[in-house]
């Protein structure tokens, strides 16, 4: 199957990566690779088929959507998804997969709503609150709730 898209259908590669701890798999856009988490090889043949369907609807989504940003499981993942045969799929597993911590050091606050957004990493852009956009300006970005680096 190459969906109208037979520049990907050629291009996409699967390899294992033994690296991968936590994550089922990966998909590499616009290098058009899937890395699987071998792991998977010891639960089922159908998870492996799972997760393989699951990162080439990332591929197939971005290949659409060409340089237009897109959330990596939004709306042109899930139509993807549904086109592969797994319909409501998740964006995270739940796979006994060996999990980790990482500590969120980096903390910021709604200017409106007091709430707060823990980060990893520190945020390279302007963000806003989502509630207050979506609640006071139609989900719209607004200034007014641009997220407020909090020092600890």
């Amino acid at each position: 199957m190459s969906f109208g898209l037979p520049e990907l259908a050629r291009k996409v590669r699967v390899v294992w990566n033994p690296r991968m701890q936590t994550t089922a798999g990966r998909a590499c856009w616009p290098e058009r690779l899937i890395e699987i988490n071998p792991k998977l090889k010891d639960l089922s043949e159908s998870q492996v088929w799972r997760t393989l369907k699951h990162e080439f609807a990332h591929l197939l989504a971005f290949e659409r959507c060409g340089r237009r940003q897109i959330d990596p499981h939004g709306v042109e993942w899930q139509k993807a998804c549904c086109e592969l045969g797994i319909p409501g799929e998740s964006a995270r597993h739940s796979l006994p997969l060996k999990g980790r911590r990482i500590k969120r050091k980096y903390v910021y606050v709604c200017p409106s709503c007091f709430s707060d957004v823990k980060r990893v990493r520190p945020m390279k852009r302007a963000v806003a609150c989502y509630s207050c956009c979506k609640k006071y300006n139609g989900g719209n970005y607004h200034e007014k709730f641009r997220l407020i680096k909090n020092v600890l």
